[in-house]
C-alpha cells in the first residue's frame, strides 16, 4: 500500500493564493469586463520594436551564438551596466552605484523572492503598508514569514505608523525578528500611491535606527517608476541611503515594455549580493539569457524609449477613461470615494464601512453577474494588520479598453446600488 502524499511545509504556507483565482475567473468568461488583472495593454505590446532588436541581434552572428548560450548568474554585464547608467542619469552621478551591486533577475517578482529568501527565516517580520502588494504577502507567506501591517494614507506608509509598530514590537522582545520594510514607493500596488522623497528618507532612517540586533533592509519595489502621467518624477529610494547598506531596489521592465521578455534587476547593498547570488545560482545559475541580450539590443537601439512614451499616453486616457465613469456613476454612491492617482495602473476604491467587498461578500458575487470583476482590498492587507479592508476594492485600468473601462465601471456601479440601497 502506498503512502499518502505529503507536501512540503512551504508548499502548505503556499496554498490558497488569490492570484490564480482571479485569474481563472477572468478566463471563464471572456465577456466579463475584468478590471481586476494588473496585466499590461495586449494591443501595446512592442511587437516592432521587438522585432527590429531581434533582426539586428541576428546580423552578428558571433553575437546571436553568445544570446543563445548560458550567461552569468548575476546578468549580462552590458545590461547590468545599462541599467546603472539609467539609474546615474535619473537619480544624479553622485549615487551611482559599483555595477557588482546590480544584478539581473526574471522580472522584478524573482529578485524580491530572492531578496526576502536571503533575509528571512520561518517566524521573522517584514513591515509593510496596509494595504500593499498582495503578491508580496503571498510570497511571505510561502516562506513562513510574517507580514506586519502599518498604517498607510495618500502618501503610503506614515512613518509615525512604522515607528509605532516598531516600539511595540520591542516592547514584546520581537525586534530581532524585524528583518525588512516593503514599500512600493511610486504608484504603489494596490492604492496608486507616491511616496514623497521626505517620507521614504523617513523610514530608511527609521530603519536605520532600529537595527539594534540586525540590519533592517528597506525593500524599494519601484516597478512602476516608469508609468508616470503626470507630475514630476521623484528621485529614486536609494538616494536616501547615503551609506548604500539598507535600501534594496527592484525594478522591471515587464510593466514598462513586456511582461513575455520577463527582465528585472536589482540594485543590492553590497552584504546581500553574495546572499542573493548564492540562492539565484541554486535557482537558475542565471535568468535567461537570450531575453537579456534582447532587451539591451532594444535599449542600446533606443527603442525602449520610443515605445514608453506611447505606453504612457494610452495609459493616461485609460486612466481618465476610468476617473471620468467614476466621476459619473460612483459619485452618485452615498460613502464611495475613490484615490485619483498620476501614473500606474490602479485605482483604489473605498465604500461604507459596513458593505463587504470580499470574495464572500453580496457586492462580489453581484459585481460578477453584472458582467465585471475587480480586486478585494482585504487580499492586500497583511495578516497581521489593524485594518482589513473589507470595505475596499482595486480596480486596475491596464488590459480593458478606455470604452469598456467606463462600461465595467458603470457596471461596478450598479451592483453597488443593487447591494447598497
Amino acid at each position: 500500500m502506498n503512502a499518502d502524499f505529503h507536501p512540503s511545509q512551504r508548499a502548505q504556507w503556499a496554498r490558497g493564493q488569490p492570484i490564480s483565482r482571479l485569474m481563472a475567473r477572468a478566463l471563464e468568461d471572456p465577456e466579463l469586463i475584468s478590471l481586476a488583472a494588473g496585466f499590461v495593454d495586449n494591443q501595446t505590446l512592442p511587437v516592432l520594436p521587438v522585432r527590429q532588436a531581434m533582426e539586428q541581434l541576428w546580423t552578428d552572428p558571433r553575437a546571436a551564438r553568445a544570446a543563445l548560450q548560458y550567461g552569468t548568474t548575476v546578468g549580462y554585464p552590458p545590461l547590468r551596466e545599462i541599467v546603472r547608467e539609467r539609474s546615474r542619469q535619473v537619480d544624479g552621478p553622485e549615487h551611482t552605484v559599483p555595477l557588482e551591486r546590480v544584478v539581473i533577475t526574471a522580472g522584478s517578482n524573482q529578485l524580491l523572492h530572492l531578496v526576502t529568501e536571503s533575509l528571512v527565516d520561518p517566524g521573522d517580520v517584514v513591515l509593510c503598508a496596509a494595504p500593499t502588494y498582495f503578491v508580496y504577502l503571498g510570497m511571505l507567506s510561502g516562506l513562513g514569514a510574517r507580514a506586519v501591517g502599518v498604517a498607510s494614507d495618500a502618501e503610503g506608509m506614515i512613518p509615525e505608523a512604522l515607528e509605532e509598530q516598531l516600539k511595540y514590537l520591542k516592547s514584546t522582545d520581537q525586534l530581532a525578528r524585524v528583518k525588512a520594510i516593503y514599500l512600493v514607493p511610486y504608484f504603489d500596488n494596490p492604492a496608486g500611491v507616491t511616496m514623497p522623497l521626505e517620507r521614504r528618507a523617513a523610514v530608511v532612517e527609521l530603519a536605520k535606527r532600529w537595527s539594534h540586533f540586525t540590519r533592517i533592509q528597506v525593500i524599494a519595489d519601484e516597478a512602476y517608476r516608469e508609468l508616470r502621467y503626470q507630475g514630476q518624477d521623484v528621485p529614486g529610494t536609494q538616494v536616501c541611503d547615503v551609506e548604500g547598506d539598507t535600501v534594496v531596489v527592484a525594478g522591471t521592465f515587464s510593466k514598462s515594455f513586456s511582461p513575455g521578455i520577463r527582465v528585472g534587476w536589482g540594485v543590492l547593498p553590497p552584504d546581500l549580493v553574495a546572499p542573493v547570488k548564492d540562492q539565484k545560482g541554486n535557482v537558475d545559475f542565471g535568468s535567461p539569457n537570450f531575453n537579456q541580450h534582447l532587451m539591451a539590443k532594444v535599449l542600446e537601439m533606443g527603442l525602449f524609449e520610443t515605445h514608453l512614451e506611447s505606453l504612457r499616453a494610452g495609459y493616461q486616457a485609460k486612466l481618465a477613461s476610468l476617473l471620468s465613469a467614476a466621476a459619473e456613476h460612483l459619485s452618485r454612491l452615498d460613502g464611495v470615494t475613490w484615490l485619483r492617482p498620476t501614473g500606474g495602473l490602479y485605482v483604489w476604491v473605498c465604500l461604507p464601512p459596513e458593505t463587504a467587498t470580499g470574495p464572500d461578500g453580496r457586492l462580489f458575487s453581484q459585481a460578477i453577474r453584472e458582467g465585471v470583476l475587480y480586486v478585494p482590498g482585504e487580499y492586500c492587507f497583511p495578516v497581521e494588520s489593524r485594518e482589513t479592508g473589507q470595505n475596499t476594492l482595486r480596480l486596475s485600468f491596464g488590459v480593458q479598453s478606455c470604452e469598456r473601462i467606463a462600461l465595467g465601471v458603470e457596471k461596478l456601479a450598479q451592483a453597488m446600488r443593487g447591494v447598497m440601497g
